[in-house]
């Protein structure tokens, strides 16, 4: 009998932990909202600015290729060779770094300012400075590091590159293998800066309207921050040895119920 009324006192105990436990579906599911949404909705225009500290690539191509030689500065990266005594080099396009004032300083044009400015608008200005000197020039802009960081409740952290210059949130976390279960889906904080001047937003990515969000598409430097919902607070604050006591209190269980099996 004492061992019939152990059981009935850990079973109580063990479901108000499997109660707790489970996840209601309003915090878990993305996008639950979105049957209820507009069909077209409306399109998203953000596009990226330049920022202090940006890396860019600028390449001028024109019809007459001896023409644009000016504008298109190379460097020689040298390698030495691990079999041979020779050094390689290796010719790379010029890259601009954009100063704390957002200048950069181009050939032939001199110092410009790019900072603040879109992508396109910095392609209209450099085409429209460099119309002067050759006709029809085209313009290839890139960043090259264009990098967000992910933080938090995601089940692989870290700062990732972005080659295309035009990452979703969704993406971000998608790179980053998800949130964790225990991660809290309506209240996703990014961090922003934008001319030395930091901004943030919440994001709920459990209602699909975010999607018209400006904080949908991702700037370069952008943080993403995945908060803990209660249940991992809670348990950081009991410690790691909950899950010991729980395995333990499972196991007796089993010893339990095996032993009034037998002795039935």
């Amino acid at each position: 009998m004492k061992y019939f009324f152990l059981l009935k006192k850990t079973i109580p105990f063990l479901l108000v932990l499997l109660f707790f436990s489970c996840k209601p579906r309003a915090e878990v599911v993305y996008y639950q909202n979105i049957d209820g949404l507009a069909k077209a909705s409306q399109s998203n225009s953000y596009e990226i600015k330049i920022q202090p500290d940006d890396l860019l690539t600028i390449i001028v191509s024109a019809d007459d290729p001896e023409t644009a030689i000016p504008f298109n500065l190379s460097t020689v990266s040298v390698s030495s060779a691990s079999s041979m005594s020779a050094a390689r080099g290796q010719e790379t396009m010029q890259s601009y770094l954009v100063d704390s004032n957002g200048m950069i300083d181009f050939p032939v044009l001199g110092k410009l300012k790019v900072g603040g400015l879109t992508r396109s608008e910095v392609l209209q200005l450099f085409k429209d400075k460099i119309s002067k000197y050759i006709k029809n020039p085209i313009i290839n802009l890139r960043i090259m590091n264009f990098k967000v960081s992910v933080q938090g409740e995601v089940t692989l952290p870290g700062t990732y590159n972005v080659a295309s210059e035009r990452i979703t949130l969704i993406e971000a976390i998608s790179m980053a293998k998800d949130l964790t279960i225990y991660g809290k889906r309506d209240n996703i904080l990014v961090i922003r800066e934008v001319n030395g001047v930091k901004s943030y937003n919440r994001v709920d990515i459990t209602k699909a309207d975010f999607i018209n969000s400006p904080f949908y598409y991702l700037a370069q430097n952008d943080v993403v921050y995945v908060e803990p919902n209660k249940t991992r607070i809670n348990g950081a604050a009991v410690g790691a040895n909950t899950g010991v006591l729980i395995s333990i209190t499972s196991l007796l269980i089993t010893v339990i119920t095996l032993i009034i099996t037998a002795s039935n």
